[in-house]
């Protein structure tokens, strides 16, 4: 089979692993895989795919971002696009389609299956909120940035005896925010599932002081909704597939003035933003993306379609697109009680 290969929506730490991944299983199985440009957008007008070598996925498994190039490209939002992915699809000769990515990609990879295209998903999200899968490629990598991150935030906070804001990813979810703080020591988390006060906040930080805890590490989703912070709705801008852009809210930035305002105690704010996408995956990134590829190949030649490579404990299991696509995995509400016990 020619078996193309696509990575879509942000990029993550693993992209390079598991494009490499399918790529050897590929040549192991006598298959061509078949590189496709910036997401979606390389089946696009023209189009843009070349054929992968052997020489093409040497060395590239430590590397983070991704060698194909990603984007938020839509197709979905007209029946045109739709028809241009599967007429090129066509045109480059390619059989099945292996795609990288998290909802959004996967919506579209879902309606192509619809159409008749064979395709297997791959799940790929930072703020590892898929359906149906226990883990996402590029969740852990981007957990442990947030740890070293509190870690070094932990030395300047105690020293100037600040209250330090710590803004992470995380749209409609607090997997980054919980696991990362747990991990991190955080002495507060705020995420998208459960709504809190500022006052919550600040009679918490107010408290610790009472108690002699002269700083405070305040970690925050940039997705969270609170009373007295302007909501996603009110952003006006958006991206291909209609989400706000988070990264004009200013959720930690504002958060940190309020918090400072009504306690009068020093209060600063650090978003570490991209730098969770970036750099070289963890070795369960690495891991778990090579495991991911191969399965995803194995599916597509055993006619296994129209499904997610998903992890389920420790092993590799379909499940179909069409049960993963629209719905959230939410943080369990017991995971959020547990890390309110180290505060």
């Amino acid at each position: 089979m020619r078996i193309g290969i696509l990575t879509g929506g942000g990029d993550a730490p693993g992209l390079n692993a598991a494009i490499r991944a399918v790529a050897r299983q590929c040549f192991a199985l006598g298959d061509q895989p078949v590189g496709i440009r910036n997401g979606w957008a390389g089946l696009l007008g023209k189009g843009e795919v070349r054929e992968i070598a052997q020489t093409d996925v040497s060395g590239i498994l430590h590397l983070g971002g991704t060698i194909l190039g990603t984007s938020r490209t839509n197709p979905l939002k007209n029946d045109a696009d739709m028809a241009q992915l599967t007429r090129n699809i066509a045109a480059f000769g390619l059989d099945a389609l292996a795609v990288i990515g998290g909802d959004d990609t996967l919506s579209v990879a879902c309606r192509l299956n619809e159409m008749g295209i064979p395709v297997v998903g791959i799940p790929k999200t930072v703020d590892n909120d898929l359906c149906e899968t226990d883990y996402c490629i590029g969740f852990d990598t981007a957990v442990g940035t947030v740890v070293d991150g509190l870690d070094r935030l932990h030395t300047t906070a105690s020293a100037h005896h600040r209250v330090l804001v710590t803004e992470v990813m995380g749209r409609d979810t607090g997997w980054v925010a919980v696991i990362g703080g747990i991990a991190g020591g955080a002495d507060f988390i705020l995420i998208p599932e459960v709504p809190v006060e500022v006052a919550r906040v600040c009679d918490h930080v107010q408290r610790r002081y009472a108690l002699g805890k002269e700083f405070s590490i305040i970690v925050v989703s940039e997705g969270v909704e609170m009373p007295d912070i302007a909501s996603k709705e009110s952003v006006q801008e958006v991206d291909a597939f209609g989400h706000v852009r988070l990264d004009r809210r200013g959720v930690g930035d504002t958060l940190s003035r309020l918090i400072e305002h009504r306690t009068g105690l020093e209060t600063r704010v650090t978003v570490l933003g991209h730098l969770q996408r970036g750099g070289s995956p963890s070795a369960l990134d690495r891991s778990w993306a090579s495991q991911l590829g191969v399965a995803a190949v194995d599916m597509l030649h055993d006619g296994t379609i129209g499904v997610l490579a998903a992890v389920h404990g420790q092993q590799i299991e379909p499940v179909p697109l069409s049960a993963i696509v629209g719905r959230t995995r939410r943080v369990d509400p017991a995971l959020y009680k547990l890390a309110s016990v180290f505060y």
